[in-house]
């Protein structure tokens, strides 16, 4: 068995943590933050200042690969995510029946909460775990290392002591400070690739009133306009977010922050006004993320590992802007591969490297793509897609086989060019065109002119 230190006590921190307890391994979990997710969960939502975790209060849905890896590694994590008022919805949900199942159907469902009910499960799993010694407020300084070519990581030191470990994962986050150290100690440099992402995203949080109505109708999540996107987030225990997108450069993003603006802003979006016209409490004021980028940190260059002993996880290997929320899902996805192959991975963490190259960076890749093509047309408030891409998109919600395709992408079970690529795809898509000859891309939320009038600049 081997003795592995996780930093980092985040969801992919945690998920770590537990995957190798439970698996026999002796774990040491390093969490600077005194505090963790407890059981009062809109105490700790939205009145814990954590500056370190921006994204922690912007809205979540977790994807297919979140629930399938809770229920093969946790299921008890995953029934506690339900019991603590987390939600389950299936793509197929959005038809009167679903089809006929196929094999794979099963995964295609988005766990609806926010984030800080899935830390508060896995914290509790965490601390039930004999196996897994938890350290809050407790930062990791430094690391030590032996010998070798490469050199080889042998621990960590934190509290004025040195933890010995066969393994050290970093799970610290978008801001590790392992980089710096192992170029400090004379290894070869990570190889960054980071791509800043040029939008913004301000929400607002909102819970439904016990006495007053609950359901929005049959209306899609997400509506677009040429300059934003706008869409709402339905959560745990009532609540429910909204969330706008914008350029960076759009001079009316300030404005924005007050709620009124917002609010009001948000109305002219349908996904949003249905939800809205359900007169919902406000439980947050207007939250404000930028500063965004797509980065992929690999501890590994042309030669191989850049060291030994040593391997990154969850937003210090891979952090991506939320957009296609892939970020947790891919977090869950490493540390499972971990907690399997950690004997082998102690010794040659290429392993790992390579299997993170080929399973995890081609989404990576995705996320850039897609946030190059927003940032351009939010930015240039370019028109909607041709006839054929808007097609295959608005089709999905009437015709089940092109749903599965959408779902399958979006659930990080298949490429877009597998999933779309097919004759049966191809087929439904051209009969819905045939039905609908009048149909123009078009978007359903404001003219500019509307969003001037409303928003001050």
């Amino acid at each position: 068995m081997a003795r592995v230190a996780v930093i980092g006590g985040g969801i992919s921190g945690l998920g770590t943590a537990l995957m190798l307890g439970r698996r026999g391994h002796a774990v040491t979990l390093f969490e600077q933050d005194a505090r963790d997710a407890g059981e009062d969960l809109d105490r700790d939502f939205f009145g814990w200042s954590r500056p370190r975790v921006p994204q922690a209060v912007q809205p979540h849905s977790f994807l297919a690969p979140v629930r399938t890896v809770l229920r093969a590694e946790a299921p008890d994590v995953h029934a506690d995510l339900l019991a603590r008022g987390a939600r389950e919805y299936h793509d197929f949900d959005w038809f009167a029946e679903h089809p006929p199942h196929r094999a794979g159907d099963e995964e295609l469902v988005t766990l609806r909460t926010r984030r800080i009910v899935l830390e508060a499960a896995l914290t509790a799993a965490v601390r039930r775990e004999p196996a897994v010694d938890v350290r809050l407020g407790c930062r990791v300084r430094a690391l030590t290392f032996g010998e070798g070519r490469p050199v080889r990581v042998t621990g960590v030191q934190a509290d004025g002591q040195t933890h010995r470990a066969d393994l050290v994962v970093d799970a610290s986050g978008r801001r590790s400070p392992v980089p710096a150290w192992l170029v400090a100690a004379g290894c070869r440099r990570p190889v960054v690739d980071s791509h800043r992402a040029g939008i913004a995203y301000l929400c607002r949080w909102y819970r439904l009133r016990a006495e007053g109505p609950r359901d929005p109708g049959q209306v899609r999540t997400g509506s677009a306009a040429p300059f934003a996107l706008a869409g709402v987030f339905p959560s745990d225990n009532d609540t429910f977010a909204v969330n706008i997108v914008l350029s960076t450069t759009d001079p009316t993003r300030g404005a924005l922050t007050d709620p009124a603006v917002f609010e009001a802003a948000a109305r002219r979006f349908p996904a949003c006004a249905a939800w809205l016209d359900l007169a919902p409490e406000p439980r947050s004021a207007v939250l404000a993320m930028a500063g965004l980028d797509n980065r992929w940190t690999s501890l590994a260059d042309a030669d191989g590992p850049v060291v030994t002993g040593l391997v990154n996880a969850g937003d210090s290997l891979v952090h991506t802007n939320p957009t296609l929320g892939h970020g947790v899902a891919l977090g869950l996805r490493a540390a499972q591969y971990l907690a399997t192959h950690v004997d082998r991975i102690a010794v040659d963490p290429a392993w790992y490297h390579d299997w993170a190259a080929r399973t995890l960076r081609p989404w990576f890749d995705e996320q850039v793509a897609a946030d190059r093509v927003n940032e351009q047309r939010l930015a240039e408030s370019a028109p909607p897609p041709d006839r054929r891409a808007a097609a295959l998109a608005a089709c999905a919600f009437d015709d089940p086989v092109v749903m599965r395709a959408r779902a399958r992408v979006r659930h990080l079970l298949q490429p877009a060019d597998e999933a779309y690529g097919t004759e049966e795809v191809d087929r439904h898509v051209t009969a819905w065109l045939a039905a609908r000859p009048d149909f123009a891309p078009t978007h359903d939320g404001p003219t500019r002119e509307q969003w001037d009038a409303l928003v001050p600049a």
